[in-house]
């Protein structure tokens, strides 16, 4: 090692490729996370997306009371949610329809997944408040995480890299064109 890796702390240089993942860095310093109180749908990308086209928003798909939207940090390729319109924190604040209707979503969304991509499994979850891991706490999402045998390759443990195979874009368009034959 010579005297100016020494001083700009590169290291010792190693045989490892890196695979950069910038996008991720948004996520990691709060990009488009809302900065008021969770009670304020003021900048809450949330209620944002269904302002803009299907395509900026990546938006999936469109319901009377709900849509569904592509992940902008996503876990896997595929990685939708599912959103009321209504700007309400917790699962408990839905009504009856918006309920039936974010069920029925969730639904064509695993179909959705399955037919386009042959998904073998999924998570799906929603983090009910800070504490409990809700990146945007205010407005309530469920996350349809699809997932394939071998997906947490060594990348993740070793490389700690997460590896998407598809442009968000391309995914969405996939997707939404899949969504009314399910």
């Amino acid at each position: 090692m010579d005297d100016s890796q020494t001083q700009h702390g590169a290291g010792v240089p190693d045989s490892l490729e890196r695979l950069w993942t910038p996008h991720r860095m948004a996520y990691i310093q709060g990009e488009n996370k809302p900065t008021g109180p969770d009670y304020d749908p003021v900048g809450c990308p949330f209620c944002e997306m269904p302002k803009l086209s299907d395509e900026d928003g990546l938006i999936i798909a469109r319901g009377a009371l709900v849509f569904c939207v592509l992940n902008l940090y996503p876990y896997n390729a595929g990685h939708l949610m599912v959103c009321p319109y209504r700007h309400v924190p917790d699962y408990t604040d839905l009504d009856e329809a918006e309920m039936a209707e974010f069920g029925l979503f969730t639904q064509r969304a695993m179909r959705v997944v399955r037919s386009v991509s042959g998904a073998q499994g999924f998570n799906i979850g929603m983090n009910q408040g800070n504490v409990a891991g809700a990146g945007i706490a205010g407005h309530l999402h469920q996350h349809v995480v699809p997932r394939w045998s071998g997906d947490g390759n060594f990348m993740p443990v070793i490389g700690r890299t997460r590896v998407l195979p598809q442009m968000l874009t391309d995914t969405q368009r996939l997707l939404a064109s899949a969504w009314d034959s399910a």
